[in-house]
């Protein structure tokens, strides 16, 4: 057995490292790209950045849903991973930022309240689920239903409206020309195989976490939430990071945002258009996306004060995070059951 779990375990930790490589080149070459099409700093933080790094979610939905028949691994995933970008991504920029890390208005008030009605669509799109296609599984208070291609297409229409909007953004305020000579077909080519790179490193994380879940005899919930979660966040980290340690904390807050929107809008519904339909815990589900919400709100306060993410506001979150983190695990066993009890049946 604790040979399994040092098996596993070093997967997870490789996986990780294959995702931090192929971020890197990601990061690269999108950065490359906005230049060239003279893209708005915040448009290039809330779409292409962000987009591009929440690859790995993406493809943790559809691996999970279509290899592996997990798509709930998936969902946790997700979830985890959007507390973490939500909490411990904007803690690290504002620790590692040479000064104070400043947001604007336009994130405050544009990007964030965006990102708070986006997870208020996916708990919608769910509800509908439970209310039009109920399922036979109803027992012990546990709530389910069947969410649908047809349903899973909501939150991607809303998130077509946030591109529009982006593209809006930049048709009305474009950058300025850059003088350095940027080929866009060497760029895409190099982004394609970074995203290539990037499933390489998600599919080793799911299969850690799925075997992870066995030896111990825990929930796949419990491992997606946390160590699929924060290796699929490894992108964000890296790119938010370093753009915090140059200064921009436009572009390093823009993209924590922007890829939660992806990843609530985005990753999760692709799970549900490659299954063809799955079923959805919503007992499960609503405490989630209260938990999400709660920091969601927590980040936006912290960047509404003074419109200035300071060094003590960084550790909260970042304490914020564990506290969650540890509330979810016990209640996954067992111990607390402060949610229910029902993380534990997912």
């Amino acid at each position: 057995m604790s040979g399994g779990i040092v098996l596993w375990v070093a997967v997870a930790i490789v996986a990780t490292a294959i995702v931090w490589k192929g971020s890197g080149l990601l990061e690269s070459s999108s950065t490359r790209l906005s230049t060239h099409y003279r893209l708005p700093p915040v448009v290039h933080g809330s779409i292409v950045v962000a987009v591009g790094s929440s690859f790995p979610e993406l493809s943790t939905t559809v691996l999970s849903s279509l290899i592996h028949g997990e798509f709930q691994l998936g969902v946790a995933a997700i979830v985890g991973s959007a507390i973490f970008n939500i909490l411990v991504i904007p803690a690290l920029c504002g620790l590692f930022s040479p000064k104070r890390l400043e947001s604007n208005r336009e994130l405050v008030y544009k990007e964030s309240q965006f990102y708070m009605v986006s997870v208020a669509v996916l708990l919608i799109t769910f509800s509908f689920a439970v209310i039009y296609n109920p399922t036979d599984q109803q027992a012990d208070g546990v709530i389910t239903g069947t969410l649908t291609r047809l349903l899973a297409l909501i939150p991607i229409a809303f998130y077509l409206l946030y591109v529009v909007i982006q593209y809006l953004e930049t048709r009305d305020h474009p950058a300025e020309k850059s003088e350095e000579a940027i080929s866009p077909g060497r760029e895409w080519m190099f982004f394609g195989a970074s995203l290539l790179v990037i499933v390489l490193g998600v599919e080793g994380l799911v299969r850690a976490a799925i075997n992870l879940g066995e030896i111990f005899e825990t929930p796949s919930f419990l491992w997606g939430f946390t160590v699929v979660a924060a290796g699929t966040s490894v992108p964000d980290a890296f790119v938010s990071v370093r753009a915090a340690r140059r200064n921009n904390g436009v572009t390093a807050l823009a993209n924590v945002l922007g890829s939660n929107i992806f990843d609530l809008l985005v990753a999760i519904p692709a799970g549900v258009l490659v299954a063809g339909a799955t079923v959805i815990n919503f007992s499960v589900a609503a405490p989630m996306m209260g938990l999400l919400t709660v920091a969601t709100v927590a980040l936006f306060l912290a960047m509404r004060t003074g419109m200035l993410l300071t060094r003590r506001e960084s550790i909260f979150l970042m304490v914020l995070y564990v506290a969650i983190v540890l509330w979810v695990a016990l209640e996954s066993v067992g111990v607390t059951s402060l949610l229910s009890g029902l993380l534990r049946q997912a």
